[in-house]
């Protein structure tokens, strides 16, 4: 089940911060594989809000292979756009991104 629990006010602050970021987790021809969830995980755990990206050579819909890797990563879809995906899930024991 895909997480939800963001608010509109929140997911626009979330988009306006992950215009300045680059992608940390790729996605090539395997799609989403246990290595690139893991990856998600703990770059998530890390900065809480990441980029995501969609190689030309996945074989996959970049639409379905990023809301799948945030249902595999247990995390929010803040945004889709292109071949990129915003991923957030809240650091509880270090919070970095003060939500409005």
């Amino acid at each position: 089940m895909l997480r939800n629990s963001l608010t509109g006010k929140q997911k626009s602050f979330l988009r306006s911060m992950g215009q300045k970021l680059e992608p940390v987790v790729m996605m090539g021809k395997e799609g989403v594989t246990p290595t690139v969830v893991k990856a998600a995980q703990e770059a998530i755990k890390k900065r809480e809000l990441i980029k995501v990206r969609v190689l030309q050579n996945c074989m996959e819909e970049p639409e379905d292979a990023i809301t799948m890797l945030a249902e595999r990563a247990d995390v929010n879809l803040v945004q889709i756009i292109g071949r990129n995906g915003l991923l957030f899930k809240r650091n509880y024991d270090k919070p970095k991104i003060e939500l409005p």
